[in-house]
Order: structure tokens, then sequence, then C-alpha cells
């Protein structure tokens, strides 16, 4: 993945800075599995190529995707091929699922919802993450950005009760990403010399996010729920 390439070659002390959505997703996902029990069957609806397998050794892991998301994509390591609007699995039968930035790509996002509410036990637990200020990608299979509203209204009127549901950074954050974006459209021998600059900057506006307490400007939001 590109973003797992580029993070390689990021120190560690800046990658939060440079890459917040996609550290915020990696250490939410891991506190995440922290919580859950030794054992727990848990769903990853919309794995992709598994890229958070490994945060849950002591969890029994299926990672399902319908596999056309990326073409660039490895999917062989998939333990199920399958669409979310039609689970391959029984009623009840899973602990935990985890959905990151996938309901986007889902037709109907409403019947996803449903879908994996039915394949939870009571109690399970869920974490979705999902965008709102994000660029088109993986064309033509993409298709919404949810507010916190929708997400509300989506999980609650589905089987689901929301334990958390928190924005992924504010404007500032937002602005940051968007200025690191625009290096995208500049040529290469202008490029090296407008990321002195842009760099920088991106990295010090996205140090004020703070001062955005609403956060109705955001990449996207983190969601924990439990099935009722």
């Amino acid at each position: 993945m590109a973003y797992t390439a580029l993070r390689a070659k990021v120190p560690a002390w800046l990658r939060r800075e440079v890459f917040f959505f996609e550290e915020e997703i990696v250490r939410q996902v891991r506190s995440f599995a922290g919580s859950l029990p030794r054992g727990a069957l848990l769903l990853d609806a919309g794995a992709g190529e598994g890229q958070y397998r490994h945060h849950f050794p002591h969890c029994r892991y299926l990672g399902l995707d319908l596999g056309i998301g990326d073409d660039a994509w490895n999917y062989a390591g998939l333990d199920l091929v399958g669409d979310l609007l039609k689970l391959p699995l029984r009623d009840a039968s899973v602990e935990a699922l985890l959905s990151v930035v996938t309901l986007e790509h889902v037709w109907d996002p409403r019947r996803a919802i449903e879908e994996m509410a039915r394949v939870a036990k009571p109690g399970a637990r869920l974490l979705l993450v999902a965008p709102l200020e994000w660029e088109e990608h993986q064309q033509p299979h993409d298709y919404y950005r949810f507010t916190r509203f929708a997400l509300r209204r989506l999980l609650e009127e589905n089987g689901w009760r929301i334990v958390r549901l928190e924005a992924g950074g504010g404007f500032f954050r937002l602005l940051s990403r968007r200025l690191m974006n625009a290096l995208q459209f500049f040529p290469a021998p202008l490029l090296l010399l407008l990321a002195l600059g842009v760099v920088p900057l991106a990295l010090l506006v996205g140090l004020l996010d703070g001062l955005d307490r609403h956060r109705a400007y955001t990449l996207g939001f983190f969601v924990e729920a439990e099935r009722l």
C-alpha cells in the first residue's frame, strides 16, 4: 500500500503529524484489539489486504472483502470473499467487528449496518471508521461521505448502541492534510523546492488543531458501538 511505503520513510516522531488520520486509525484499532477477550471471533468487514490482522493475534480474526476496491492490492490473504450486503455468516455468530474506511464503498450502507448487526452476538462490539472530508478513492467504487449525525442514525436505527463517537481531528488537521495534498499537482522540478516550504507549514498548522472545539471540519469519524 502507498501509505505503508511512505510511512516507513518518515521518522516515527513525525508520523502522527504527517499521517495524523492514518496513525489515529492504527492507535484506535490497537486499543480496540487490546480490549477484546482472548479467543473472541472478530470480523474485519472490508479487510482489504488485512493490514490490521496483526493487531488481533489473540482473537479468531476473519478478514472479509469483496476484493474489487484496488487493482494493485493483493487479496490473497482474505479469509472470506464476500459482500457486506449479504455476509456469508450465521446470525449472532461474531463477538466483535471492525470496519475501517469501508462504508463509503458500499452502495447501501444501511443494509451493511443491518447485516453487521445480524451476524453480531448481543453485546458484540464494533469499531467503525468512516470518512467525511476525504478525496475520491478506489474509483469507481466510492459512493458516500458521512456526518456524525448520519452515522449515529444508521447505527441506532439498525441494532446498535453508540458507546463513543468522535471526530478524527478538526479544521487545522484537515487544512494540514490539504496543504500536503497540494504537492501532488506540481511537476517534479518544483516539488522539492515547494515541499521545503509547504511541509513545515502543514506541520505547524496541524499543531493548532486544539483551537477547533466543534470539529465540524474533519477528515472522518471514529465510532464504537455495541450490539443491542
